[in-house]
């Protein structure tokens, strides 16, 4: 499954999905993301039960403001429609799908 580049334009129905969605709030001048991107590409490959999507915060500071993203890398899963985890900071692979499984 390919990466979703999530805008507010597509956010409504990227929330809604039936699947449960993986959120990661990036920039491209941030090392820690740069770090993590590769690891989201890989969970986007290797799971196709997920929705994973990436959102740059300077091209979406609307979505980083409703997430509350005070510093990035910041992960959100969505299940439901809403929020059930949300961690900032640089994850490791296990760590990431602990928070879509949990």
């Amino acid at each position: 499954m390919s990466i979703l580049s999530v805008n507010k334009n597509n956010f409504d129905s990227v929330k809604t999905s039936d699947k449960p969605v993986l959120l990661d709030f990036y920039a491209d001048w941030c090392a820690p993301c740069r770090m993590v991107s590769p690891i989201i590409d890989e969970i986007a490959k290797e799971n196709p039960q997920y929705l994973v999507g990436k959102i740059n915060v300077d091209k979406e500071p609307e979505l980083a403001q409703a997430f509350n993203v005070l510093s990035i890398p910041t992960l959100a899963v969505i299940k439901g429609g809403r929020v059930i985890h949300q961690s900032a900071g640089a994850k490791l692979k296990p760590q990431i799908l602990a928070m879509l499984e949990g």
